[in-house]
């Protein structure tokens, strides 16, 4: 069995604890309008067009998005890494994409690693079946889990799916005793309004358990905003602008509330 990854990311420091590869997993069933990884949206292989300019004169490339790796393929590459997660207290993080979308084989990979003493962990929306998440839990060990709005129809307006199914799945995950680390993004007039916040602040006050360990707060971005043009998107984001430190610090604090610790960036 193989799996369709788009990147894989060595020295990783934000996507769970210690130093990590992460695997970037093909396909996604939200569409969120502040996206930056368009490479994970489809679950097929693509091509597009790469271009560059060297003075007047551009360059054109086909580029491929999306590369077959076995079980085998992966745990080759995180013996190279083996001493740094030792050091660190790391190991493998699978993210997307939704990694879930691609369940086979995130369940035969995180096996695997789990089997060869690597730490793993699980990058997801939230957006699948509970019956999904109860066969990988058991060789999970931390799960960071995206919550991006607690209203289901602002939710459904900005993702294009509702949050009932996320949220009834973190409950579940949580209950179940495994880590959890929550991560925010923060997006400027979709998710960072007063009642929105305390919305969302009340919900993690009714889930928090000594198992959920963090709340990560993501600071909206526009690094990804040069891809749309290459994957044909549109760009819904123009008049988004990054939040400032100070909003952000003010965030912490406000989270802070919860008894949850909290971070400022992944």
């Amino acid at each position: 069995m193989k799996g369709l990854i788009f990147s894989v990311k060595r020295y990783s420091v934000h996507d769970g604890p210690g130093i990590r590869v992460t695997f970037f997993m093909k396909g996604c069933p939200l569409s969120c309008w502040w996206c930056h990884n368009l490479e994970g949206i489809s679950p097929e292989q693509q091509t597009v067009v790469q271009t560059r300019k060297v003075g007047e004169k551009e360059f054109h490339r086909d580029e491929q998005v999306g590369k077959f790796y076995s079980t085998g393929d992966i745990i080759e590459i995180l013996e190279r890494e083996r001493i740094f997660f030792e050091q660190s207290g790391g190991g493998v993080t699978f993210s997307g994409g939704e990694p879930l979308m691609q369940h086979e084989f995130l369940l035969e990979a995180l096996k695997a690693c789990m089997e060869h003493g690597f730490n793993t962990a699980v990058d997801t929306s939230g957006y699948s079946s509970a019956e999904s998440f109860i066969s990988i839990m058991p060789f999970t060990d931390v799960f960071l889990f995206d919550l991006k709005h607690p209203d289901d129809a602002r939710h459904v307006e900005y993702t294009g799916v509702s949050n009932i199914r996320i949220i009834e799945n973190l409950r579940m995950i949580i209950d179940n005793g495994k880590n959890v680390m929550i991560r925010i993004p923060v997006i400027p007039g979709k998710n960072d309004d007063e009642a929105t916040l305390i919305e969302m602040r009340d919900l993690l006050m009714s889930l928090k358990r000594d198992n959920l360990l963090k709340i990560s707060l993501l600071p909206f971005h526009r690094i990804g905003m040069a891809k749309y043009n290459k994957f044909g998107l549109a760009y819904r984001m123009n008049h988004t602008m990054p939040p400032s430190t100070q909003r952000m610090n003010y965030l912490k604090h406000f989270f802070s509330e919860t008894g949850i610790k909290v971070r400022l960036g992944g």
